[in-house]
């Protein structure tokens, strides 16, 4: 089968292409202003991109089309293949249908950590010998890929709860039809789409309503959000992390930010050992080895695992070092994000100076929803520099500088990303920490930083 995938280059769409791939089926795809990490991932795989949404790409051999979620009406090649009555479906009902189906699916989800969590998940399946298959919103440092096929029944997978097409407004988690699925923590987010947190708890049921009563439902203690939506029913084994009362899984003594214990029930089952920093990443461990464990995977086997996984693409990703300044990318888009990829890094580096960069791009943020909190995310930096562009698509509807200025002056606002670059790099000296955050490419920020950095200080 020929498909054809509109919005190739989203986290999720890339990684249908990967799959659709290795299962035989002939894949090309299309999309607007592609970047790395998935346009090169799909170039190295000979995935062949077209730019834009020409109508010229609706040609005979093509049997399917698979519409990504950020596509909408008025797009020219949706409106070409709904008025030639083309067959066409989403991404998500693509994966139930040609690769979910019968297999053992542990989904990941929650408003954070949901990339970061399927990885180590994966990477302790990996580490028990059990060859899963993946989808993952990023791609894993220790697989290079974002997705795979696999060799067993079980396979990973990252659920958005994001709608799922123009012509489908479910979550697209509802798809996927896990026997055992993680809530990590459920926050409000999506403001394009959610009207508050009640709406998205509500997906967040829909999808408790799917998992089978011998499944797992593997759920963060510590979210009042998801003990109400579990309070709407369940019919599956409820599985405890970040527990109280010896009730489940629980972090035990911390040793230092990448050595800690775990505790089940109030055992000591082991030490944990990993490079992942902040109590965020702690949690994220936590349901996994608790997932891992549900499917037959001795703690000891996960806890192992922690000590070989690293991590993933644009996730606490060092970029470079120029003259002991050293730059990080990572794709913390949502105050509490922000906030606790902060902590994670003030919490390895100790007094060392922190720049946060920042680009305030989702469209929650672009909304302006969260404008408020974000000033309060950014207080463990030592400097702050916002970047949001003046005009075009992404542009801020609201005062970037106005909602930074409650950090005083230690924070700046900037349209101009050059001067952003340059007001960065008058700053930096030897020993800080560049911490560049955005779920976009931001404009290619890490290099031009790198480059300002060597120039500087390297003629």
């Amino acid at each position: 089968m020929h498909i054809h995938i509109l919005g190739i280059c989203g986290t999720a769409m890339g990684g249908i292409a990967l799959l659709a791939r290795a299962a035989g089926h002939t894949v090309t795809g299309c999309d607007s202003g592609v970047y790395p990490p998935m346009s090169t991932q799909l170039q190295a795989q000979g995935i062949d991109l077209i730019e834009g949404w020409g109508s010229e790409q609706l040609v005979s051999s093509i049997d399917l089309y698979v519409i990504g979620n950020a596509l909408s009406r008025g797009n020219p090649l949706v409106e070409a293949i709904l008025n030639k009555g083309l067959n066409y479906t989403s991404g998500a009902q693509w994966l139930s249908d040609y690769v979910l189906r019968d297999r053992w699916v542990l989904a990941v989800a929650g408003t954070h950590g949901k990339t970061t969590t399927s990885a180590i998940l994966t990477w302790m399946l990996e580490c028990a010998g059990f060859k899963p298959g993946f989808l993952i919103g990023g791609v894993p440092h220790n697989f290079g890929i974002s997705a795979r096929l696999g060799e067993s029944d079980f396979f990973v997978i990252e659920a958005d709860e994001y709608d799922t097409a123009f012509f489908d407004k479910r979550s697209k988690f509802v798809h996927y039809r896990p026997r055992t699925a993680i809530l990590n923590n459920l926050e409000f987010d999506h403001a394009d789409i959610f009207d508050n947190l009640a709406a998205i708890e509500t997906q967040f049921h829909h999808l408790v309503r799917c998992i089978p009563s011998d499944g797992a439902v593997v759920t963060n203690d510590a979210q009042d959000s998801l003990t109400r939506v579990l309070a709407l029913g369940c019919w599956s084994e409820q599985i405890h992390f970040n527990a109280s009362n010896d009730a489940g899984w629980a972090v035990g003594t911390i040793h230092n930010e990448g050595s800690y214990e775990v505790l089940y029930k109030g055992e000591l089952l082991g030490t944990v050992y990993s490079n992942l920093t902040g109590a965020h990443n702690r949690s994220n461990v936590l349901a996994a080895i608790a997932a891992a464990r549900h499917i037959g995977i001795a703690p000891s086997v996960s806890i192992a695992a922690m000590e070989s996984f690293e991590s993933v693409k644009r996730r606490m990703e060092v970029r470079g070092k120029v003259n002991g300044i050293t730059v990080y990318d990572d794709f913390a888009h949502h105050p509490t994000a922000i906030d606790t990829t902060l902590a994670g890094l003030r919490g390895k580096v100790g007094v060392a100076r922190i720049l946060a960069v920042l680009e305030p791009r989702s469209n929650t943020m672009k909304l302006g929803t969260m404008k408020a909190a974000l000033a309060p995310s950014l207080a463990a930096a030592d400097y702050v520099f916002g970047y949001g562009e003046a005009t075009g698509k992404q542009a801020l509807g609201w005062d970037l500088g106005a909602a930074l200025a409650p950090l005083g002056n230690k924070a700046d606002a900037y349209d101009v990303l050059d001067e952003l670059v340059q007001a960065v790099v008058a700053k930096a000296q030897l020993g800080d920490h560049v911490l560049c955050m955005s779920n976009g490419s931001f404009g290619g920020v890490h290099e031009k930083l790198l480059a300002a950095l060597r120039a500087k200080f390297e003629g």
